[in-house]
């Protein structure tokens, strides 16, 4: 998040003939931090060693006493370590709806209860040194599950001084039969899920069969991508003797948009252009086949898939759906496979089945909500051609590539060597956040690999000063975020929140070309009030490349025909940044 692993110009990875790779950059997240942790003497790090996420004053983790079975009881216990004094602490504990807090510390507020299970939260001040609070819960439902601890300063929004912690077990049914770790790659639809009336499903099951095998949307050396069309089908035979299987594919997760540091909001959303696979056996002794692909529509993620089978029935099929939008984009694991959810199986089905709402996993909800997350920027990207920048020809697209996986420590960062972004556990709750590291890849796209000489990035903060070039390539990455939700407030995955809209009066952030809040609202600026969007922008990046903003602004857009005068001119001066 906070240091770059090489300082000169590195080539992206060679996918689909863009180029060869020099190097390894790490691109951190544009948000490390808002300001410089008192005394810069902060040590407190992510417990994997290999995190790139910033250096805080605060910390938390939490521990059980033991691993519980169902009717089980454990004692939970979150140590809260700061390295500075808070006056306003917020501690923030969850658990999912297979645990139940039962009781715990005298001060701690009264748990809510919803579809994500409990939550828990205080409020209190903190002196260097360590704070234990301990929580007695009970298992009470098996399978996967995750607690989740968050510790923030209130008065100052900000990853160096906020900290993350989770634990994820399997719940067993029996004494000594709960397991450390969960696995939620493959898995069935969210247990809330029931199957729509008329169908006599059995369980939910994973396909059997060897996995679908479309072209992986991450790194390969010779891979290329297809934008996202709308969905269909692929049948066999005339319609009058199909079998459809339909319905509408949703998420339920918690957003830091709309949310805050003690609470995020819940939603409830249709997933977009994700790949969907119908699986089956066309007659009762067959083996089980793909028998129709498609997509879930754009905006209200509706399927139709069908098949024509020899007979008038099918014996047995299910639906899976995988974190790939076409090959343009998608989310896998620490290992690089797509997370995938499978429909209850249907059995001796014909005609047309209807199976309502069905939703992803729950313990895949991050990751869809990543692939959905993306779905917003991929159709106001603002390229010329159907890739995802202009650099790109059809059918030569390269891929945007998230990684992303339950308790992950390893993020926030973009790394050109292998062309992914890494998200840490909680950071898909902050669309900001998944668009901004988006824009990092999409800003590598336009240059076809080239990347700027980037100094005194490593840490930077949003808003002061580190060097033209870090204000440059965060500051386009920001703008990316706020172009594509139309705002300027930043929000992380805590449920934190700042808004960094300016002008010459504002306080509380550095002025000039090399503050990177200064350079995202100048360019959104341009972008909406001169430029009639930011395709003419982008396009000229895809032909001239820049390491700062000084360089995008007088040396370019002059010659690509971008207004450089007296209006764009203001719009720079009321962002302090004058040429």
């Amino acid at each position: 998040m906070s240091r770059i692993r090489v300082t000169r110009p590195a080539a992206l990875t060679a996918l689909a003939g863009v180029g060869a790779c020099l190097a390894i950059i790490v691109v951190p997240s544009a948000f490390a931090g808002t300001t410089t942790p008192a005394g810069g003497t902060c040590t407190i790090r992510p417990a994997h060693k290999d995190s790139e996420a910033p250096l805080s004053c605060l910390g938390v983790t939490a521990s059980l006493d033991h691993l519980p079975a169902v009717g089980e009881q454990a004692t939970l216990t979150v140590d809260v370590q700061a390295q500075a004094d808070v006056q306003h602490a917020g501690l923030s504990v969850q658990l999912p709806p297979a645990l139940r807090m039962i009781g715990g510390e005298s001060g701690l507020a009264a748990p809510t209860t919803d579809t994500f299970g409990q939550r828990t939260s205080k409020t209190f001040a903190l002196t260097p040194g360590t704070r234990v609070i301990k929580l007695k819960v009970k298992a009470v439902a098996p399978g996967p599950a995750q607690i989740q601890a968050d510790i923030s300063d209130i008065d100052r929004p900000d990853p160096r001084r906020a900290g993350h912690d989770s634990v994820e077990l399997t719940v067993g049914t029996s004494k000594g039969s709960s397991d450390k770790g969960i696995s939620v790659t493959k898995a069935g639809t969210s247990p809330v899920h029931r199957p729509g009336a008329g169908t006599r499903p059995a369980r939910p099951v994973t396909p059997k069969a060897p996995a679908p095998a479309p072209d992986h949307a991450h790194a390969s050396a010779a891979s290329t991508a297809s934008a996202p069309a709308a969905p269909r089908v692929t049948a066999a035979a005339a319609a009058d003797a199909q079998v459809c299987v339909g319905g509408t594919f949703r998420n339920r997760f918690q957003s830091a948009e709309g949310g805050s540091w003690n609470g995020k909001a819940n939603r409830d959303e249709p997933i977009s252009n994700a790949n969907i696979t119908l699986w089956g056996k066309p007659t009762p002794n067959s083996g089980t086949q793909k028998l129709a692909t498609g997509m879930t529509g754009n905006g209200d993620g509706k399927f139709n898939l069908c098949y024509t089978p020899s007979a008038s029935v099918i014996p047995q099929a299910w639906v899976e759906f995988q974190t790939q939008a076409g090959q343009m984009w998608s989310v896998v694991d620490a290992n690089g496979g797509l997370y995938s959810t499978a429909t209850y199986s249907l059995n001796n089905i014909s005609g047309t089945t209807n199976l309502g709402n069905i939703y992803a996993n729950d313990g895949q909800s991050r990751a869809w909500h990543a692939l959905d997350t993306l779905n917003k920027l991929w159709w106001n990207r603002g390229s010329t051609t159907n890739c995802w920048a202009s650099s790109q020809q059809d059918g030569h697209c390269t891929p945007i590539t998230v990684q992303w996986y339950p308790g992950s420590t390893d993020g926030t960062y973009w790394s050109t060597g292998e062309d992914r972004i890494h998200l840490a556990d909680n950071d898909p709750d902050s669309e900001h956040t998944t668009v901004h590291e988006a824009g990092h890849a999409l800003m590598g796209k336009l240059y076809k690999g080239w990347w700027p000489n980037v100094s005194n990035c490593s840490p930077h903060y949003v808003n002061r000063t580190s060097s033209t070039s870090c204000g440059w390539t965060e500051g386009f990455a920001n703008a990316v975020a706020f172009h594509t939700f139309n705002d300027t407030t930043y929000y992380w995955g805590n449920g934190s929140s700042m808004n960094l809209a300016n002008d010459r009066s504002t306080n509380g952030i550095d002025s000039g070309d090399a503050c990177e809040a200064r350079v995202a609202t100048a360019l959104v600026d341009l972008w909406s009030q001169v430029d009639g969007g930011w395709t003419k922008s982008n396009t000229m990046m895809t032909k001239t490349w820049q390491s700062s903003f000084r360089e995008y602004f007088v040396n370019d857009r002059p010659d690509y025909g971008l207004d450089s005068g007296t209006t764009a001119q203001n719009i720079l001066y009321n962002h302090t940044i004058q040429y």
